[in-house]
């Protein structure tokens, strides 16, 4: 388990960035913090470091986004927002199974919380924690 504290939304970007050096096939990394704590500028570092032409948003209304990645040997950045997930059945519309078992993909979830039903077997647990205006502590563990 690595923390890491972060002054400015750059440091965070950059963590993402630099994270994705870390990165294999299939890897899943599940994203948990309050709303602004930084999870979707973590991302937005990592589809930089992965090569993705794409801007970055969240895709909180559509709840999935695909992005193609440039450099390694990648196929897809999948990002996933389950904010608005409020019942396990809502999840099954996505096909989760499928994105997960993708392993030629790396697969990013906002909101992991709301996964209950779901068991990831290879990636990372990453927790953000608001610390102020612009100070946030992020924990990055591995789940497998």
């Amino acid at each position: 388990m690595k923390k890491y504290k972060t002054y400015e939304s750059k440091q965070t970007y950059n963590l993402g960035k630099n994270f994705s050096k870390d990165l294999k096939k299939g890897d899943v990394l599940l994203l948990y913090g309050d709303l602004g704590s930084g999870k979707t500028t973590f991302v937005q570092g990592l589809a930089k470091g992965l090569g993705v032409k794409d801007r970055i948003l969240s895709p909180t209304f559509i709840l999935h986004r695909r992005h193609d990645v440039a450099k390694r040997d990648f196929n897809l950045l999948n990002h996933i927002d389950l904010y608005r997930i409020e019942k396990p059945e809502d999840l099954k519309t996505l096909g989760l199974d499928e994105i997960f078992a993708d392993i030629s993909s790396i697969t990013a979830v906002e909101w992991a919380d709301r996964l209950k039903s779901f068991k990831v077997k290879k990636g990372y647990k990453i927790y953000f924690k608001y610390l102020g205006e612009n100070k946030r502590e992020i924990t990055i563990d591995i789940k497998s």
